[in-house]
């Protein structure tokens, strides 16, 4: 299976503001849509955002919805999710991976099971 890179992560403060990227070997990401995750130690991963192929729909996880925002770069190099009005309970390491279907269901849909999430990033929010 295809695994990608997560990668942008860091401490912030409450209330900042975080660029994460997701990466390819191929150097491509149009060939899917692509799913943002993230997992807090000892809790069940949790899906963010996903992003179809051509970046004309993306979908965002209620906890998540109004602050962060996903859009695919030129010529479809990375995917990135713009994160603002960071929040502690946002802290995880968060993933990136090709997926089958980007609706508005999808979030609700990842499950801890799955261990085709490559390389991810930590992210962690201080109060």
């Amino acid at each position: 299976q295809l695994h990608l890179v997560a990668s942008g992560g860091g401490a912030v403060q409450f209330g900042g503001s975080l660029s994460l990227s997701c990466t390819a070997s191929s150097g491509r990401l149009d060939f899917y849509p692509i799913g943002w995750s993230r997992q807090a130690p000892g809790k069940e991963r949790e899906g963010v955002s996903c992003i179809n192929t051509d970046g004309s729909r993306s979908y965002f996880g209620d906890s998540v919805k109004g602050r962060f925002t996903v859009s695919r770069s030129r010529y479809a190099s990375t995917v990135d999710l713009q994160m603002n009005n960071l929040k502690p309970e946002d802290t995880g390491v968060y993933y990136c991976t090709p997926i089958y279907k980007c609706d508005t269901g999808w979030t609700s849909r990842v499950t801890s099971d799955d261990d085709t999430w490559g390389q991810g990033t930590q992210v962690t929010v201080s109060s």
